[in-house]
């Protein structure tokens, strides 16, 4: 099955209706046929970015279960070390910790494709190998 990551963007976006790409990430969405996944440090970002939003928290607990999103475990100190290891080597475009756990998943998962709005961030990043990511947004 095919495997999409997501990052904290579209998920703030497709979430919050005043979000200037709400419409544009909500048809991808809507239209996607692909297991997505993410990690939890990008839920802990979107959960503090929709924080203000009406129902925002509760709007991305449903939207957690209705996608069957998968969120795997980014704080382990390994997980963690590397992470930094990311961040530092990127840290002129800069990389934060969500987007270090989003390319070491990729790694772990084998997938390129990501769901992202962070075009800058992500046309940059490269897996272990060299390789590139698969902009299934981008703004």
């Amino acid at each position: 099955m095919r495997i999409c990551l997501i990052d904290t963007g579209p998920l703030v976006a497709y979430l919050d209706r005043a979000d200037p790409m709400h419409h544009s990430v909500a048809e991808t969405l809507d239209g996607l046929s692909a297991q997505v996944a993410t990690t939890g440090a990008v839920i802990t970002e979107a959960m503090h970015l929709l924080a203000d939003a009406p129902d925002g928290p509760l709007l991305l607990a449903e939207f957690v279960q209705a996608a069957d999103l998968r969120i795997f475990e980014s704080t382990r100190l390994e997980q963690i070390r590397r992470a930094v290891a990311l961040m530092r080597k990127y840290s002129d475009t800069p990389m934060d910790f969500a987007d270090a756990t989003l390319v070491l998943l990729a790694e772990e998962m084998g997938t390129l494709e990501m769901l992202t709005l962070d075009r800058r961030g992500f046309s940059t990043y490269r897996t272990a190998k060299g390789k590139r990511f698969s902009l299934v947004l981008g703004a």
